[in-house]
């Protein structure tokens, strides 16, 4: 299994300790395992204190604990990658649900999708402001519409058929998002008189505010795969943008034969590399290992093209990897064969 070994590294609680009791695997059981993220790029381990740390390693340990969880109950990929994604969403501390950036208009605008490895159904949304878990969302879209992506006032009225919890936009307002939408638009203001254009002054804004997403992947006991990702997208963005995060190939994806992936970091790079699929494909066409693939993809071809991210990508054995080519990414994994993993930085 391919993961990055660590050190110093606070387990809050882990030790695969699930409801109490040690979590056992039989040694003939089929692999299960599963990986999230809680986004690249916006970190700067600097700015990282011990307490910061420890809060941020204890909410991806609880998401990725009850993932695991379910998957040790013989639930499906499905279930514990929604499981796991609606706790991040419901945290302020990453740029998903709760904690979604600001929209260049004091607003917030989500996205999510989820794809089925066994079936290749999938499921997105855009731009909705009033649905309180995204990914939910789009698990429904996934399996009672006969649509892949809803996107904006139609989406909404959607979840509200549907039976969908739903909220004020100002349910996802947090003080730290909010500043740095200020100190966004102050850049952009200063940026655009010097350069004469709005499309090239958020260009030049620092990787921090162009980045954050959730995600997770995972694999169950009937051997099926499932990928999941959610975003408030970019601080500061205009006219609807769209990132990857709901675009399947893009920031999610797949496909039994091959693999399951939810990427994070600079939407328009993984958009236009179709970071996802290209993965996927590479494992499955040429027969390389899943570590080898994405480390091609994330720090070979994005980094060329000025892409800055990473992705989470579990394979159908169960092999893990989390590849980024950003300062940081907030990633954690369980797994079936006795590894845990929680990690911020490099070499961890």
């Amino acid at each position: 299994m391919n993961i990055n070994l660590f050190s110093n590294t606070v387990f809050v609680g882990l030790s695969f300790m699930l409801s109490g009791t040690i979590a056992t695997v039989k040694a003939n059981e089929a692999p299960f395992a599963i990986a999230i993220h809680g986004g690249a790029g916006a970190i700067q381990q600097s700015k990282m204190t011990p307490s910061l740390r420890t809060t941020y390693e204890a909410k991806l340990n609880e998401a990725v604990a009850k993932g695991y969880q379910l998957l040790s109950q013989g639930k499906s990929s499905q279930q514990a990658v929604i499981a796991a994604i609606q706790i991040l969403e419901a945290s302020p501390l990453f740029n998903a649900g709760k904690g979604a950036v600001y929209t260049f208009d004091e607003e917030h605008e989500l996205d999510a999708s989820i794809m089925n490895g066994k079936t290749l159904n999938a499921g997105a949304v855009s731009g909705v402001k009033t649905v309180k878990s995204p990914i939910a969302l789009a698990e429904k879209v996934m399996e009672e519409s006969v649509h892949v992506m809803l996107s904006g006032e139609g989406a909404e009225l959607f979840a509200k058929n549907k039976g969908l919890p739903l909220v004020d936009n100002s349910y996802f307002n947090t003080e730290h998002r909010y500043k740095a939408l200020l100190k966004a638009k102050k850049k952009l203001s200063e940026k655009e008189q010097e350069l004469k254009n709005f499309q090239a002054a958020h260009q030049s804004l620092p990787t921090e505010f162009k980045v954050g997403t959730v995600g997770a992947v995972a694999l169950d006991k009937a051997g099926n795969l499932t990928a999941g990702t959610s975003t408030g997208g970019m601080t500061a963005k205009r006219f609807g943008r769209v990132g990857d995060a709901p675009i399947i190939g893009a920031g999610t994806y797949a496909n039994n034969n091959s693999c399951a992936v939810s990427a994070t970091g600079h939407g328009e790079y993984f958009i236009r590399y179709h970071v996802a699929a290209d993965i996927c494909a590479r494992v499955q066409y040429q027969n390389i290992p899943l570590a080898k693939a994405a480390d091609i993809v994330i720090n070979d071809v994005l980094v060329k093209a000025g892409g800055s991210g990473g992705v989470i990508a579990i394979d159908a054995q169960g092999n893990i990897t989390m590849p980024f080519n950003s300062e940081g990414m907030y990633r954690a994994s369980m797994s079936s064969n006795g590894q845990s993993f929680v990690g911020i930085f490099h070499n961890e």
